[in-house]
């Protein structure tokens, strides 16, 4: 009687062990970076005589994690994450290096970075995220971003700049790597116009008195 009841117990695994490996498993985690930047036109030559240090940006909450965020009403009041859809890197560093790029391809100045010696004359530019989330409407989905960016003088003194940047572009398709192309196109937007009020600043405000440019 107790080899049968052993036998039976050994059946009963094997059978168990059957239906876990028949059953569905878990999606694969899928980890997204950002297109290729769109091209932007380099200015004749540097503005900025300072090194520039680019800081990895700031976020709060939700904003601070590295899986995709969405949201399936238009105002975006409920905020939801992926389990299975993330960013190669945390979005602070992802927003920083894209910022880089676009300020050294700009011919912004001669030094564009993420550190410096702390000793060193520069011009900090520091950002918060926002808003970074993908946003079902009526036409479909859209990426959405939103960022507070400034630029500051280490040494001290009035900043150069302080603003909110924000873009919404429509995703070309379902999917979330459509989302994540709408998602490049928005921060190459957002990047653009910084750099511009930055490059009219530079040219413009900070001769005249070190006026603070708001935006």
């Amino acid at each position: 009687m107790r080899r049968v009841r052993i036998l039976a117990s050994v059946g009963l695994l094997f059978g168990l062990l059957a239906g876990c490996a028949s059953a569905p498993g878990l999606p694969e985690t899928t980890y997204y970076r950002l297109p290729e930047a769109a091209p932007l036109e380099r200015l004749p030559e540097p503005v900025v005589s300072l090194p520039v240090v680019v800081e990895t940006f700031f976020a709060d909450g939700l904003y601070s994690d590295q899986a995709l965020i969405y949201s399936l009403d238009p105002d975006a009041s409920r905020l939801r994450t992926y389990h299975y859809q993330i960013w190669i890197d945390p979005p602070v560093r992802l927003l920083q290096r894209r910022l880089i790029s676009a300020m050294r391809r700009a011919g912004v100045a001669r030094v564009v970075t993420d550190r410096l010696p702390a000793h060193m004359d520069t011009l900090r530019i520091t950002g918060r995220i926002v808003r970074l989330e993908r946003v079902r409407t009526a036409s479909g989905w859209e990426a959405v971003v939103t960022l507070a960016l400034r630029a500051d003088p280490s040494g001290g003194g009035r900043p150069w700049l302080i603003g909110e940047y924000h873009r919404q572009v429509a995703a070309q398709g379902e999917s979330v790597a459509d989302s994540v192309r709408a998602f490049g196109e928005a921060l190459d937007g957002l990047n653009a116009d910084f750099i511009a009020d930055l490059v009219e600043h530079a040219l413009d405000g900070h001769n005249a008195g070190n006026a603070v440019r708001m935006r």
